[in-house]
């Protein structure tokens, strides 16, 4: 079964080591997999949950 989800790599991702992807196609969720690992399956979070995230990193919260 193919999945749902359209995964990217981060553009600040330079060499392609030590990678997350994301998913945001669907709506009201984000998947976030280890590139490496990517058959080890994908952890879904609440789009907002992943938003409030992104934020907290951006603002050095985290």
């Amino acid at each position: 079964m193919k999945s749902e989800f359209e995964f990217h790599k981060s553009s600040y991702s330079a060499n392609g080591q030590n990678c997350v992807e994301v998913a945001e196609n669907v709506p009201g969720v984000a998947a976030v997999r280890d590139t490496k690992s990517r058959d080890r399956g994908h952890l879904p979070f609440a789009a907002g949950e992943w938003s409030a995230f992104l934020e907290a990193v951006k603002h050095g919260e985290l």
